[in-house]
């Protein structure tokens, strides 16, 4: 039978839950078993699609469009898979169908309530995702906290399916904050007890328990997170703040977390192998270079919100035996004459025009963009950051004067970017950008195909606009060329072949990057930025 872990938090949210059910799978594929991740966001939102990334995060997306919630870039960068967009079940998705069946007809006769209803299409969503992927174990991570209203249908199901399941086919890992006053360097365990009551009084008693903290606990900690908690010792664990986060799965088969879990769900015990991910770890650990990469965006006061190109960053700097340190730029700023572009970029080794939607920090980003390429330094473009290259180009080197996209200026006299001929007629705006792994047909001769190697590469996307084709001979003649063609002749990745690195990809390789398997576009980049 398929095994099903089931990972709630409490306290507050944010506390790692992703990483921590990131890192238990590891720790199960490592002995053997294979493994997917489910999460669960109680938000009414169908998809995180059309969420400000203030309010989430970054959206990640998945290679069949889906786009979902961050923490399923985390299962893939620790799994090493590709996962669906049936990975990221919402309370959106759940009523959807819901209404649709009812409107149907499919419950004629019948009252519509959370229980059975909402419960049992929770589960069924759930068992689908065990059923098409035929795995052994099957993890769950329910976001939010315990004791939120929205959350607790999915605690329900959770509840629902220890029963129908079993006890050794079930597992609740309970993610808890362990807080430390800093007038007296105290861990406080109230707040962790309050959640266990909360859990308990919903029908939940937890199975595991990971103490989260900012540094490691004592045993006399442990001991009352035990006591409280109903559970043995031994199935209490520490998961503090490391660095690299891909450090928590060796941290946490110290403590026996992988034999506990073993235990509860009769597992066979297999020493996990985890080789070649320590191995990573200990490249970044004892990275001998620095590199200075500006990230120039304008929702630089939460990194969430670049989450996969600052993980990408760090794939390639292991690979190349360098730590990246992230100069951040806010690229309203710069606009608002608050910081100066030339200033801002002066001691960077090289720079990622970031992705985003929207008027805010355009022109800061263009005059940023506009002072690298003068400078020559490496730029990486990404999505909205390579169509802000092609306006800087159009208007600085070109001479087309007012050169804009038409998402910011429909008006523009020269729409070097522009909407892209299919979402002229898109009236819906969740789920309906151009979306998903696609193929990009590379240019020999160029640095795409240097980065690549390959004619053919498949890269995820999500965007409406596009380089507007009617301009490239224009670009061409002045050497900003494009190596990179979908297969209906849109301009996917461009490059300034006067210079070493000024490449845009309208792509995202940042959400295919792993630890072990670093995306070639990053490693390239960074490879260039250190050469100086």
């Amino acid at each position: 039978m398929v095994k099903y872990i089931f990972v709630t938090g409490g306290v507050l949210s944010g506390l790692g839950k992703g990483i921590t059910t990131a890192s238990i799978g590891l720790l199960l594929k490592g002995m053997g078993y294979s493994v997917t991740a489910i999460k669960i966001d109680p938000y009414v939102n169908v998809d995180a699609g059309t969420m400000n990334p203030y309010m989430h995060g970054e959206v990640f997306i998945t290679d069949d469009g889906g786009e979902t919630d961050l923490d399923i870039g985390h299962y893939e960068r620790f799994l090493e898979t590709s996962l669906s967009k049936e990975h990221n079940i919402t309370t959106g998705k759940i009523y959807l169908e819901i209404i649709t069946k009812e409107r149907r007809g499919d419950y004629l006769g019948q009252t519509v309530q959370i229980i059975p209803h909402v419960t049992d299409e929770i589960k069924s969503k759930i068992r689908e995702v065990a059923k098409k992927t035929s795995v052994d174990i099957v993890l769950v991570e329910i976001g939010g906290t315990v004791g939120d209203i929205e959350g607790l249908p999915f605690l329900e199901a959770a509840r629902q399916m220890r029963l129908e399941e079993g006890p050794t086919n079930s597992v609740f890992v309970h993610v808890v904050l362990i807080p430390r006053l800093s007038s007296t360097g105290e861990f406080k365990t109230k707040p962790a007890q309050h959640s266990f009551q909360e859990l308990r009084r919903i029908g939940i008693q937890p199975d595991v328990i990971v103490a989260r903290s900012d540094s490691p606990i004592d045993s006399n900690v442990r001991k009352k997170l035990a006591l409280f908690g109903n559970v043995g010792i031994d199935e209490v664990v520490n998961s503090y703040d490391v660095d690299p986060v891909y450090d928590v799965p060796r941290l946490l088969k110290e403590q026996g977390l992988d034999r506990a879990l073993a235990r509860k769900l009769a597992l066979e015990y297999r020493d996990p192998d985890l080789g070649k991910w320590l191995d990573f770890v200990e490249r970044y650990k004892k990275a001998s270079k620095t590199v200075s990469i500006a990230m120039v965006g304008k929702y630089t006061a939460l990194r969430d919100s670049y989450l996969s190109i600052i993980e990408a960053l760090k794939h390639a700097g292991a690979y190349l035996g360098a730590r990246p340190n992230l100069v951040w730029i806010e690229s309203s700023d710069v606009e608002q004459g608050k910081v100066d572009p030339e200033s801002s970029i002066e001691s960077v080794d090289g720079a990622v025009i970031l992705p985003g939607f929207g008027v805010r920090g355009v022109e800061g980003k263009i005059a940023v963009i506009k002072a690298l390429r003068e400078r020559e330094k490496p730029v990486l473009g990404i999505c909205f950051g390579l169509q802000l290259m092609v306006v800087e180009f159009a208007r600085n080197v070109i001479g087309l004067n007012g050169a804009h996209t038409t998402e910011v200026d429909p008006n523009t006299p020269h729409p070097v970017v522009d909407l892209l001929e299919s979402q002229k007629t898109v009236v819906a705006r969740g789920g309906s950008m151009r979306l998903g792994a696609l193929p990009i047909m590379i240019r020999k001769g160029t640095l795409a195909y240097r980065v690549y190697g390959a004619e053919v590469v498949y890269e995820r996307h999500r965007h409406r606009y596009h380089i507007n084709p009617q301009y490239l001979s224009k670009f061409e003649e002045f050497g900003f060329i494009v190596s990179g063609f979908s297969p209906e002749g849109y301009p996917e990745i461009m490059e300034l072949t006067s210079q070493r690195f000024y490449f845009g990809t309208q792509a995202h390789p940042e959400f295919r990057s792993r630890p072990l398997n670093p995306s070639p576009v990053f490693v390239q980049f960074l490879r260039t930025a250190l050469r100086g």
